[in-house]
C-alpha cells in the first residue's frame, strides 16, 4: 500500500539533488506534489512529465521562499489548486563558504535568507491551513554541521543549527493540532553541492564516516518518507541523523 496515498506535499528546492528525490519516492508513494524552487534545471520537465505518465500528480511554481509575499501567494495556489497541504518539506539550502574573516555580510545573510527565513516563512504559512485541517507533517532538512559544526561554514552551521531549534519549538506549538515537525540531519550527500568539494576535502570526511561512503539522496528520501507518513505519528521534535555515524 502506498504510504502517502491522497495526500498533498510541497517540497522546496525540489528541482534537484536532496529534493528531487524526495519528490520522486514521493510520487512513487502516491502524493501528489508540488515543487517549489526558484529556478528549474533543463532537465526538470522531463522528470516531471515521467512522473505524470505513471499517473502522478506534479505541479512545479517557481517561488522565492525568501519573500513571505510569494510564499502566501504559492501556498495559497496550492490549497486551491490540490484541496490540502498535508506535508511540507524544507528543503530548499545554498552555501557561501568562507572562513570567517573573508565572510562578507552578503554570505551571511544569503544563507541564512534561504535556509533559515525561508523555511519560517514555509511554515508559518503552511501551518495555517494544516491547523485548520487539524493535521500535518512537517520535515526540515538540516545538516549535521549544524550539529558538530565545520570550519570555513559558519553561516551554513548556524543556519542549520538554527532550523534544529525551530524544528523543537514549532513541534510543541503544533502538537496540539496533530501537526508532527521533524528534523533530518544529512552528512556527506552525493549532490552537485558536495561534487565541488577536492579530493583531499572528500577524503577527509569519508575519514570520519564509520561507514566509509557517501549518502545517496535516495537514502535522505527513505528517511523524509517515514516521517511523512502514519507510521511517525508518534515522532515529532526529533532530530535524525542519516550521516553513515559521523557524529555518533
Amino acid at each position: 500500500m502506498s504510504q502517502l496515498k491522497d495526500k498533498t506535499a510541497i517540497v522546496t528546492g525540489g528541482a534537484r539533488g536532496i529534493g528531487r528525490a524526495i519528490v520522486e519516492q514521493f510520487a512513487d508513494e502516491g502524493a501528489a506534489i508540488a515543487v517549489f524552487d526558484v529556478a528549474f534545471p533543463d532537465d526538470f520537465e522531463g522528470f516531471a512529465n515521467g512522473i505524470r505518465e505513471k499517473g502522478g500528480k506534479l505541479e512545479a511554481y517557481t517561488v522565492d521562499i525568501t519573500s513571505s509575499e510569494a510564499v502566501e501567494e504559492a501556498c495559497s495556489t496550492v490549497a486551491a489548486d490540490f484541496g490540502s497541504i498535508d506535508i511540507l518539506v524544507n528543503n530548499a539550502g545554498i552555501t557561501r563558504d568562507k572562513l570567517l574573516l573573508r565572510m562578507g555580510d552578503d554570505d551571511w545573510d544569503k544563507v541564512m535568507e534561504v535556509n533559515l527565513k525561508g523555511s519560517f516563512l514555509m511554515t508559518r504559512t503552511v501551518a495555517k491551513t494544516m491547523m485548520r485541517q487539524r493535521k500535518g507533517k512537517i520535515v526540515n532538512i538540516s545538516s549535521v554541521v549544524g550539529v558538530m559544526g565545520n570550519a570555513g561554514q559558519s553561516n551554513y552551521s548556524a543556519s542549520k543549527a538554527g532550523l534544529i531549534g525551530f524544528t523543537k519549538s514549532t513541534a510543541k506549538e503544533l502538537a496540539s493540532r496533530n501537526i508532527n515537525v521533524n528534523a533530518i540531519a544529512p552528512g556527506y550527500v552525493e549532490t552537485e553541492m558536495t561534487h565541488v568539494l577536492s579530493e583531499e576535502q572528500l577524503k577527509a570526511f569519508l575519514n570520519i564516516i564509520p561507514l566509509k561512503r557517501g549518502c545517496s539522496p535516495k537514502e535522505i528520501a527513505d528517511t523524509v518518507t517515514f516521517l511523512a507518513s502514519e507510521k511517525s505519528d508518534y515522532i515529532t521534535g526529533q532530530v535524525i541523523n542519516v550521516d553513515g555515524g559521523m557524529i555518533m
